[in-house]
């Protein structure tokens, strides 16, 4: 018979090797669960394709030959390598190791993850989780990159390359001393704004277009007494009485000053929704797919 191009299979090796090993086709049927009589054709199959006798067979014994004691250490190294790949692979869909990575804002971070992260922490000590917080505009490139399995944020550009699932729901609000008329009604609307010292972020920066547009859109014009790059410095300014500010709600209430005031934007509303951002066409990994199960539970 033709030998040429001819591959065992996996069943076929299988049935070899614990033929050899246990000397008797009964007994590695046994070990293979199946018949006596499917092991033994697997053995002939595999003779047939390689154009080799395997064992010398007798009433009572199957001996090895020649050709069976050179196949079968590359035969065991063969299904070591597969049971080796296989467990692994059972080790990261059952979450007993594995490897995660996600681009947050540090703001985001400090407001989401602390209860994230130690939940999953306790549910899968074996998976490691890395995070790199990034600069609102480095944020879709470290998804697009590869750089992270995916992303927690608030894109402020829309990008067809990356996919948006909403997380949670979130909308700017207006902080200000608690004594404050504004600190009155449930709600602000940006009309209310004119003539008050604002503090918010600087040009360009996070919130600040979405700002801009909502003014642009009530028509008031801003008195911007202070523009800054950290939320939490026009929170303090706010506290001190330097000016009125202009932020996420969910970022406002997570600070938790009772000396603060948290009320929402309106007319126009404007949505600040945090969003899972994966890039277009790529699957999540089992022990990334938990993280966001854990993280939808915990935002829930």
């Amino acid at each position: 018979m033709n030998s040429s191009g001819f591959t065992p299979t996996l069943r076929q090796l299988r049935a070899f090797h614990a033929v050899y090993q246990l000397g008797k086709l009964s007994a590695a049927a046994e070990q293979m669960a199946v018949t006596q009589s499917a092991v033994s054709v697997l053995i002939r199959q595999m003779e047939g394709g390689l154009g080799v006798r395997l064992f010398d067979r007798s009433t009572r014994s199957l001996q090895p030959t020649q050709a069976a004691r050179e196949a079968v250490a590359v035969a065991a190294r063969i299904l070591r390598d597969v049971d080796s790949l296989g467990a692994g692979l059972r080790e990261l869909k059952e979450l007993r190791r594995g490897r995660v990575s996600l681009a947050v804002t540090p703001t985001l971070a400090e407001i989401l993850l602390p209860p994230v992260l130690r939940r999953f922490a306790t549910l899968h000590p074996q998976v490691r989780v890395v995070l790199d917080d990034c600069a609102p505009d480095q944020f879709v490139s470290r998804v697009v990159g590869e750089h992270v399995d995916f992303g927690v944020g608030t894109p402020e550009r829309a990008a067809a390359d990356v996919d948006s699932r909403t997380l949670l729901r979130d909308h700017l609000a207006l902080v200000c001393p608690a004594d404050h008329p504004l600190a009155k009604g449930r709600t602000v609307r940006w009309a209310q704004l004119a003539g008050q010292p604002v503090i918010t972020v600087r040009p360009g920066y996070g919130i600040r277009p979405l700002i801009d547009g909502a003014a642009g859109a009530a028509g008031v014009a801003l008195d911007v007494v202070n523009e800054v790059s950290f939320l939490s410095t026009a929170l303090w300014m706010t506290a001190c009485g330097l000016g009125v500010s202009i932020m996420p709600s969910a970022y406002a209430r997570h600070a938790g000053d009772a000396s603060l005031a948290v009320r929402p934007l309106a007319a126009p509303r404007v949505s600040r929704d945090i969003a899972l951002v994966t890039k277009r066409g790529r699957s999540l990994s089992p022990a990334a797919q938990e993280l966001v199960e854990v993280m939808r539970a915990a935002l829930a």
